[in-house]
């Protein structure tokens, strides 16, 4: 991807077996918020497989998800969260702290 590209995000879908099953399984960063408020921000080589693990409570209190699908996820999971920090002076989502 160069630089001028913009990420192509999903719509966000309620979080639940159903929205999480028509995940794709390929490499991607997600983020999940409730209430408006970013509570993860997270990415993998398999998208569905990682947010159906997720057992963590506080991410589990999430209510919505959105995905993009990215082959450096790493890379693009890494420029989220330090864009995240910077709007949010220096703070990471709640549920990555």
């Amino acid at each position: 991807m160069n630089k001028n590209q913009q990420v192509e995000w999903s719509e966000w879908a309620d979080f639940n077996q159903d929205m999480i099953s028509k995940t794709p399984e390929s490499s991607g960063v997600f983020m999940m918020h409730a209430g408006m408020k970013i509570l993860y921000i997270g990415g993998s080589e398999n998208m569905r497989k990682s947010i159906e693990a997720i057992s963590e409570e506080c991410v589990l209190n999430a209510t919505r998800f959105r995905y993009s699908q990215e082959r450096d996820f790493e890379k693009r999971r890494n420029k989220l969260v330090a864009d995240y920090k910077k709007r949010h002076e220096g703070r990471a989502p709640e549920c990555m702290n």
